[in-house]
């Protein structure tokens, strides 16, 4: 198991080619599960774990772990099944999402695949509402379930979605009132997320589940006749997806010519110096690690004001 993970780190050459990497794991079954290997720090034994008073249902106790403490979330628990059992036989995989660190207890942890994002798909329509699926795939003709990990967070550790007082600007949302966000996200819990934001701006929003779907409705628009950078004030996107990643679908964007000067903002879980880099080579115009609602008014207001010219405060001034 210790070198499960041993080069996670030396495999950015993935990235850009519509390719991922899936650490596959299992809970309480034979079911297999999948989580992107840009995700996971770190794969362990579930060492001792202390309860704290108060604590969320899918959190089985803290870890005190390289120096710091972490919380241990159940992720059979987490997916509305029962806990597992025996935790000290199980396996912690520590994860990065939304800036903070977070350890999953899962029964077993399989092997790396090495999949194309074309492969992936989104979950059947049957499913129903209530699914902690973002994804599935097949491996060795068996079914993987990728779980929306952004759905357990927001349940068992909730980010606070209120914009500051003074982040917002009056009167920005009447400069693009025939505009509107294309918002590309394959989590429902993000889609929301950005979506509610935009309402508090007061600028419509379409939204799409991932690069595919999003790039095929560009399309559609320019067959139409319209012209996307007319009809749009941004594009914010996801990075993982199914179908088409985000650093596919930008690179799709900017190699058409009636789509080329749209403007991307990459906002994803996946934090960190690397995909700073990733958004000068896939020719994406901001990068923001989700999810911050004040920054995200921020970049939105800054490309507001960019696209109608004089400055906003001296416009109230006159």
């Amino acid at each position: 198991m210790a070198g499960v993970l041993d080069n996670v780190n030396q495999r950015t050459q993935l990235v850009g080619q519509n390719r991922l990497e899936l650490l596959l794991f299992r809970l309480s079954g034979q079911q297999l599960y999948g989580i992107n290997v840009f995700k996971v720090k770190e794969v362990l034994q579930c060492p001792p774990l202390n309860a704290i008073p108060g604590r969320n249902r899918v959190v089985r106790g803290v870890a005190h772990i390289r120096g710091g403490t972490l919380s241990i979330m159940d992720m059979n628990l987490a997916i509305g099944r029962r806990p597992l059992e025996n935790i000290e036989d199980c396996f912690v995989i520590i994860t990065e999402y939304n800036r903070t660190a977070q350890g999953f207890l899962v029964r077993g942890v399989d092997r790396i695949v090495n999949m194309n994002w074309s492969d992936i798909h989104p979950p059947p329509k049957g499913a129903g509402k209530d699914h902690y699926l973002t994804a599935v795939t097949e491996v060795d003709g068996k079914l993987v379930e990728i779980v929306d990990v952004e759905k357990i967070l927001a349940e068992a550790a909730p980010v606070s979605e209120e914009i500051s007082a003074g982040t917002m600007q009056e009167g920005l949302s009447e400069r693009v009132v025939e505009k509107h966000v294309l918002v590309v996200d394959d989590s429902s819990i993000a889609r929301k997320q950005v979506q509610r934001v935009m309402e508090s701006m007061g600028i419509r929003t379409t939204v799409k589940k991932d690069g595919r779907e999003a790039l095929d409705y560009l399309l559609g628009l320019v067959k139409d006749g319209k012209e996307p950078c007319q009809e749009l004030v941004m594009v914010i996107s996801d990075i993982e997806m199914p179908e088409m990643d985000g650093y596919t679908f930008t690179a799709e964007i900017r190699n058409h010519p009636a789509l080329k000067d749209l403007y991307v903002l990459l906002h994803s879980s996946l934090s960190g110096v690397f995909n700073e880099a990733m958004v000068s080579k896939v020719g994406a115009d901001k990068f923001l690690a989700k999810f911050n609602p004040d920054e995200l008014v921020r970049r939105v207001s800054d490309r507001v004001l960019e696209m109608t010219g004089e400055d906003l405060l001296e416009t109230e001034q006159d």
